[in-house]
């Protein structure tokens, strides 16, 4: 199973001619090479981990492809068919199997209302929290995709997040947000993080790729 990061919170899953989307937002390019799409994953809602156009792009490419997201993206995504999962669910998509944990976005400010998130694990190999340091309970997590910026992060409480999963990978995703120096400061502290585990980092910029 191969993993490539996109720009900001995307990431390209591809095992034996199956691909699987995560996230494709607003600070990402528009994809190709999208014929062999069996899922696409929305994390939650928000507009920097979808678009009506990115979705759109997709389904052009490969027609009936199921949208697996929360209930908050089945409402603002109304154009467009969603199948709607919950934290505990399973559902299996081509050569992935998909497992969803967490449930609730990080808390960005107690003036904006709450947002569903849900965390996915892909084929008990590769876990993305979406924006939550949701931990996925009883999972031995082979690579994390680490949050590194955002409105909502403070590094120190990513730094913990990446202690609790206790990662053998990791590399940081949402970080789109962060300068230059501020995105290889972020990286420094999950490295840090993941290595007390014993884990490695690896500093994967957009169209990297890591093979797992």
């Amino acid at each position: 199973m191969r993993v490539t990061k996109h720009e900001h919170a995307t990431l390209r899953i591809d095992e034996s001619g199956d691909t699987l989307i995560i996230d494709p937002g607003s600070f990402t390019t528009p994809l190709d090479d999208l014929h062999g799409v069996v899922a696409i994953v929305l994390t939650h809602e928000h507009p920097d981990h979808w678009t009506p156009e990115h979705l759109d792009r997709i389904l052009r490419a490969a027609p009936g492809t199921p949208i697996f997201a929360p209930a908050g993206v089945a409402a603002a995504a109304a154009d467009h068919e969603v199948a709607v999962v919950a934290p505990g669910e399973t559902v299996t998509a081509g050569r992935f199997t998909l497992r969803f944990f967490g449930g609730d976005h990080a808390v960005i400010h107690s003036s904006l209302p709450p947002v569903q998130n849900v965390g996915v694990l892909v084929n008990d190999e590769l876990y993305y929290p979406g924006d939550s340091y949701a931990v996925p309970e009883c999972v031995a997590v082979d690579t994390l995709a680490a949050p590194a910026g955002a409105p909502w992060l403070k590094i120190g409480e990513a730094m913990d997040f990446v202690l609790a999963v206790k990662p053998r990978r990791a590399f940081g995703v949402h970080d789109m947000t962060l300068s230059v120096i501020g995105r290889g400061m972020h990286r420094q502290r999950l490295q840090w993080a993941t290595e007390q585990h014993g884990g490695e980092f690896f500093e994967l910029d957009p169209g990297d790729s890591l093979d797992l």
